[in-house]
């Protein structure tokens, strides 16, 4: 098990032992180099601890680590019952909004990702160490999981602060020996993974490794062999990695790109998104994160900089195609291309359309999978593409699917090698006829380990996206079945007054815990509620701003739509149904709104598309979610009652509970 603090003493020797030594183990152990500042930060939480701390006995970790976040704990105190979070905030006066929800989200990841944490109470103290008249209050949070409010608290109050806990808490000393063997199994969101990989974090010490769990590393060390298979033997293969909605599809895919990130090295990969609002997210958040890491070290770093290198390691796959325009014979860098969301590539009309109206290229006869294939098909040698596919997650005209794949392989590329997930038949892929054809053309190999069967994104229910499938394909009592089982640990709630949502939504979330409000891009009957699907919004500042921001996810202003959010998460979240989808007795009757009324879509394909949307918004939430549907209005003929009712009916007897 590695080590995760950069020093660990029981109390009894910290506080016998001169403060250079330990500011020594801390320096050896720090990986990068130290500015006066921080030593003299250590030095003085030392001092303050070794008095604070007389006549106490239990174990003390200084710079604690929580991978998910990239970040360490300052210091951890396990005092009787007590796991006391310690975060010190040298030479402040103030107690900021941001430390507080910073010292509670240690506190949670703890709680909720630490194996031998989840049944201790948690107390996170924020010491700044300036400051004058703090009155510390001891509470626990309303959810009653033993996690206290953060606590303000100055030097002079620290040791006094300790006791009121100690008292306030009850059972029996934590067994320290067992606390440091737990297992720590996080589920970060997506933005989280991609910082904590691009650090050099392996996918091992950010992701679940509990048995009701695929483990992550199974795949990617699948997906490695097959590259390493294909260079030694100068094949050229493509590789279909399937999963539900949440499964860490995408996390593999990253994984992947930073264990090939030197382009110096024929393994180079890249990882390729047509999912603009994820690619621009991703980057900026990398970019922030690297900036503002520079920064805590005394290092002045450009940000035009960060970006150049980070968008290198993601890259838009529209980009990288119109590299490939540019000289039509001449390979890619990459022998290694990983396609995020693969079944959303264009088909041949949608990839024509294009390149005759922006390209200027009339008459292009490939679709845009057989193109991207014909790019690393250019390599003499060897070529892999890993296409990471998400099933029913098909949401724009013109999205082949992933069948387009593999009709590829089969028109013109019949010498690659075909790696396949185990599940790539199942009815949501609609591959089932052309991975027949295709047996008969290329070597296709069946892999159980390129599938991953289990929603990660949800921490707190594995089922979520199950029970959403199941919704949505109109089996109420499965649905029934499958929210009794996660009911108590994912609450999915429903009302008729957004309002009362809103409050739900701040009622649940604690630290920084990101919540938003999301719509269907056919919302547009949401306006008498402020809610305008075709007001412009920024997803960059939506996801990666902070509760001062109004443009962010947290001031309940703007909205996303399946657009915005396909293949990012939020922690809580409201989806507000509109008139768009509606429940009619034994299916789902599908709508558009133009000019001044409803119409009815009938084109199977849209259809699936609207299907699809409201897929993607209702599997979205980590720890749960709110969902709308409007009353409607008598007077208003494009808000009928009748337009909602029967959805909301029907929600409810599939057992939601109303709020």
């Amino acid at each position: 098990m590695p080590i995760r603090e950069y020093y660990s003493s029981p109390i009894s020797g910290f506080l016998t032992a001169p403060p250079n030594e330990i500011l020594g183990t801390l320096t050896r152990n720090n990986d990068f180099d130290l500015g006066q500042s921080q030593r003299d930060a250590w030095l003085g939480e030392i001092n303050i601890l070794q008095d604070v701390l007389q006549g106490q006995e239990g174990f003390i970790y200084f710079e604690y680590s929580i991978p998910r976040m990239g970040r360490r704990i300052d210091v951890v105190l396990l005092l009787g019952p007590v796991i006391f979070v310690l975060e010190f905030k040298v030479g402040e006066k103030e107690f900021t909004s941001t430390g507080l929800d910073q010292v509670l989200d240690y506190a949670l990841d703890l709680k909720n990702f630490h194996d031998s944490s989840h049944t201790h109470f948690i107390a996170p103290i924020l010491i700044a160490t300036q400051a004058k008249n703090a009155t510390p209050t001891i509470v626990l949070t309303p959810q009653n999981d033993k996690i206290f409010l953060p606590i303000k608290c100055s030097n002079n109050l620290l040791s006094e602060t300790i006791q009121s806990v100690l008292h306030f808490a009850d059972g029996n000393s934590i067994d320290v020996f067992q606390w440091s063997q737990g297992r720590y199994c996080p589920t970060p969101t997506i933005i989280e993974a991609a910082m904590a990989l691009y650090k050099g974090h392996s996918v091992n010490e950010i992701s679940r490794s509990d048995a009701s769990a695929i483990n992550l590393s199974q795949t990617s060390t699948a997906i490695s062999e097959i590259i390493q298979t294909s260079k030694t033997k100068s094949r050229k293969s493509i590789c279909f990695v399937t999963g539900v909605p949440g499964a860490g599809k995408t996390l593999v895919g990253l994984n992947i790109a930073t264990q090939h990130i030197d382009k110096s090295n024929d393994l180079y990969s890249v990882f390729l998104s047509g999912n603009g609002p994820l690619v621009s997210i991703l980057r900026e958040a990398l970019t922030r994160d690297k900036v503002r890491h520079e920064m805590e070290r005394g290092q002045r770093i450009k940000k035009g900089q960060v970006m150049s290198n980070v968008k290198l390691f993601i890259q838009n796959v529209h980009h990288f195609r119109d590299e490939c325009l540019v000289d039509s014979e001449k390979p890619p860098i990459e022998h290694v291309a990983l396609f995020d969301e693969a079944q959303r590539a264009w088909n041949q009309e949608m990839t024509a359309n294009f390149m005759l109206r922006k390209k200027g290229k009339p008459g292009f006869a490939m679709s845009e999978p057989e193109f991207l294939i014909s790019c690393l098909n250019r390599h003499t040698d060897w070529a892999v593409i890993v296409c990471l596919v998400g099933g029913g997650q098909e949401i724009n005209t013109g999205e082949a699917g992933i069948t387009e794949w593999i009709d590829s392989i089969n028109r013109s590329f019949k010498d690659w090698d075909v790696y396949v997930s185990s599940r790539l038949t199942d009815s949501e892929y609609g591959t089932k006829n052309v991975l027949e054809e295709i047996k008969t053309y290329s070597p296709v190999t069946t892999k159980d380990s390129l599938h991953l069967s289990v929603s990660l994104r949800s921490f707190r229910a594995e089922h979520v996206s199950l029970l959403i499938k199941q919704t949505l394909d109109l089996d109420i009592e499965a649905a029934r079945k499958t929210l009794a089982q996660i009911r108590e640990k994912y609450p999915v709630v429903l009302t008729r007054n957004i309002s009362r949502a809103k409050e739900w939504l701040k009622d649940k979330a604690r630290g920084s815990e990101r919540y938003g409000i999301m719509v269907s891009s056919q919302a547009q009957r949401l306006k008498p509620f402020a809610i305008d699907v075709k007001s412009p919004m920024d997803p960059i500042h939506w996801f990666l701003d902070g509760k001062d921001d109004v443009r962010s996810s947290y001031f309940l202003e703007d909205v996303a739509t399946e657009f915005h959010v396909q293949g990012l998460e939020l922690d809580w979240a409201c989806v507000t149904w509109d008139a768009d989808f509606r429940y009619a007795s034994t299916s789902w009757d599908h709508w558009s709104f133009s000019g001044s009324r409803w119409n009815r879509i009938k084109k199977k394909e849209n259809q699936t598309y609207l299907k699809n949307a409201y897929r993607v918004l209702l599997t979205r939430a980590r720890q749960g979610m709110v969902i709308v549907v409007p009353e409607g209005n008598t007077e208003d003929l494009t808000r009928k009652p009748e337009f909602y009712d029967a959805t909301f009916e029907y929600l409810r007897k599939i057992g939601f509970q109303e709020i």
